[in-house]
């Protein structure tokens, strides 16, 4: 390895996990306005596997393909016209997203107001699992439904990156926060905020939760209709936001005939509110969870564990110490 070369996890065809290999690369470099980043970890999301199948943003790819978009690391170079940041800086951050950041590697490189300063109270495994899940979360919360104090809001999958995120943010600001999720998982989510817990592998949560005024729901039609199902548990006037495959023509009809509204979401780079997300981290006010860290060499391994889709919080790869 020379210090023009890195290590990267490289796709060259898309298939299952056994499509992820370590290869040496050539070490990017950064073009005036970015920064290069020494990746400490690196987030594993759902769309990174989906991504590897062929699926998700796979038509916005180009072969060899790294994968990855969260970061957490260290600015080692900047290029030029770059006065936020500094070589030394410890940063964090989704970059590029939907194209490709190629963050299962030892270097990645991005415009610098992508970045933000990563939280001071957690080290880079639990920082690299915080800027896709929670910018989602937050971006779906905040910036979409613009939840308010004492709304009532359901989340899907709210054990999962994203979930867990968006359960906090909607306590954060004051709402009445349902969770979906295991029983296993219910005394942990009521710890982060949850009001309500529902056992989605005993009972329909269309049958036991109403009135609710925002649904984030993270699971999608492709799984027993769930955006659909959320309809029903709306107040006339609600809004669904649905994540992970967006709004069908059937689903917008079912949401006009219930007097209600649905919105796809897909989330975007946001250096700024990922420094607002750190301010809370540091507070104490939001946590992180990491379920398992692994080496880069086993990121095969993570896409097995994060597309069981059974995961507390989030899967992390390590890279750098």
């Amino acid at each position: 390895m020379s210090e023009r070369t890195m290590r990267a996890v490289t796709v060259r065809e898309f298939g299952g996990p056994e499509v992820l290999t370590v290869e040496e690369v050539v070490r990017p470099e950064p073009l005036p306005t970015e920064v290069l980043v020494r990746v400490h970890a690196a987030g594993v999301n759902p769309v990174d596997w989906k991504t590897r199948e062929g699926q998700g943003m796979a038509g916005l790819q180009t072969f060899p393909l790294t994968l990855g978009w969260d970061v957490s690391g260290v600015v080692e170079e900047v290029g030029f016209g770059v006065t936020t940041l500094a070589p030394g800086d410890e940063v964090y951050g989704m970059p590029w997203f939907p194209r490709a950041a190629n963050a299962y590697a030892e270097y990645v490189t991005a415009p610098a107001r992508q970045w933000a300063r990563k939280p001071a109270t957690i080290d880079h495994t639990h920082a690299a699992a915080v800027p896709l899940a929670a910018l989602t979360a937050w971006q779906t919360v905040v910036d979409t439904a613009r939840v308010q104090a004492g709304q009532r809001v359901l989340v899907t999958a709210a054990a999962g990156g994203v979930g867990h995120f968006a359960v906090q943010f909607a306590r954060h600001l004051g709402a009445h926060v349902i969770a979906v999720a295991s029983d296993a998982r219910h005394r942990w989510l009521k710890e982060l905020g949850a009001d309500e817990t529902i056992d989605y592998t005993t009972t329909r949560f269309e049958d036991v939760a109403h009135d609710v005024d925002v649904v984030i729901d993270l699971v999608g039609d492709a799984h027993d209709r769930t955006s659909t199902r959320s309809l029903k548990v709306l107040r006339p006037g609600g809004l669904l936001v649905a994540v992970p495959a967006g709004v069908s023509p059937e689903l917008a009809q079912a949401a006009e005939a219930a007097g209600v509204r649905v919105t796809p979401y897909l989330v975007e780079p946001d250096g700024a509110a990922l420094a607002t997300i750190a301010g809370l981290i540091d507070a104490g006010e939001v946590d992180v969870e990491v379920e398992e860290p692994f080496p880069l060499e086993r990121a095969g391994t993570a896409h097995t564990r994060v597309e069981a889709g059974r995961t507390r919080g989030k899967i992390v790869l390590t890279i750098a110490d």
